[in-house]
């Protein structure tokens, strides 16, 4: 049970209320602003039938911008949801591989899209700048209720895996040094023992990286021993110990195509980072049953589900699109790739 208040909205999804701050609603399987019996009972298994979404809402008469940062695994959800809403009659512009969060959730708040997908950790720690520690499973009532409060976005559901930052070493190494957590790399890299940490910009910069860690921990990293590059390069570096550790996300392909180890986060730093997909309330409000689309897709993407996802797009060099469009037709959720 978590405390919440009900305020009227009548506007928003599927129910007369949304959540607040303070009186009592049980979380279920659609969780808060989200979704009638029938949509939660499809979004928690598999579609009934091919071309299922065709059948679940009737977009035909809506046009979205659908839009999504500048890696893998966002361009991947982004190509879904186009796919999707497509698939439901919509007409939609693909504004994938927009740019940074800033850009991106920038793009979102001025209208220039109309939806992406954000996550939890993200929002919680960049966009409110909260230093508290709070369960993952708070994490999303509490960002859903202030950007709908502050910014009129809507969050829909929540996918079925989480994307949070990790620190990963190579096996060789790790076994070699026995590294095995997160204290154990602060402890090595205040030694005279060689070796660096990689992270990208965005970690190095935000309240929810590096500077954070290093507070949680109670530790400092010589600033010697970090390495500024692109996420992109993170990977292959730390498998050829160019770095001896990479930071990392835990659903990209590329952990298992080097084969990393992700170190223990034995204090408990990193939130979740689970995406969910933002819409403006305008957006929302103009065709509510575009959820009745975009909830069961965010079910079916567990974690397993999303790192083969990724795989073939980081590893396997396939285009977003044609990984987004197979998986949707073999799930039965569009016709055909």
């Amino acid at each position: 049970m978590v405390t919440y208040t009900l305020r009227d909205r009548p506007s928003l999804p599927g129910k007369s209320f949304v959540i607040a701050r303070t009186t009592v609603l049980r979380r279920t399987c659609g969780l808060a602003l989200s979704l009638a019996a029938l949509i939660v009972t499809a979004a928690c298994g598999p579609p009934p039938s091919p071309n299922w979404l065709a059948a679940a809402a009737d977009l035909s008469d809506q046009t979205y911008v659908v839009g999504s940062k500048d890696f893998d695994e966002q361009v991947v959800l982004c190509q879904i949801t186009v796919s999707a809403l497509q698939e439901a009659g919509a007409s939609v512009t693909d504004r994938c591989d927009l740019g940074s969060t800033d850009q991106t959730r920038r793009a979102l708040l001025d209208g220039d899209i109309s939806m992406y997908w954000e996550y939890t950790g993200t929002a919680w720690a960049s966009f409110m700048r909260e230093p508290e520690q709070i369960p993952d499973a708070d994490v999303l009532g509490r960002v859903r209720q202030r950007d709908l409060d502050d910014n009129d976005i809507v969050w829909l559901r929540p996918a079925a895996f989480d994307n949070t930052y990790v620190i990963a070493i190579a096996g060789a190494p790790a076994a070699a040094l026995q590294l095995n957590s997160i204290s154990d790399m602060f402890a090595y890299l205040r030694s005279d023992q060689p070796g660096t940490i990689c992270v990208e910009p965005e970690y190095r910069s935000s309240e929810g990286g590096l500077r954070g860690l290093q507070r949680h921990y109670e530790a400092e990293i010589p600033p010697n021993r970090v390495q500024v590059i692109e996420e992109s390069l993170i990977y292959q570096s730390t498998a050829d110990q160019v770095c001896l550790f990479g930071q990392v996300y835990s659903t990209d392909g590329r952990m298992l195509q080097f084969g990393l180890k992700v170190l223990q986060d034995d204090r408990n730093y990193h939130v979740a980072h689970t995406p969910v997909p933002n819409l403006r309330q305008d957006v929302y409000e103009r065709a509510p049953e575009v959820a009745q689309v975009l909830d069961p897709l965010a079910a079916a993407l567990d974690h397993l589900t999303i790192l083969e996802l990724n795989s073939q797009v980081s590893a396997g060099h396939e285009s977003p699109r044609k990984v987004a469009r197979r998986w949707l037709a073999g799930r039965g959720f569009i016709s055909g790739a």
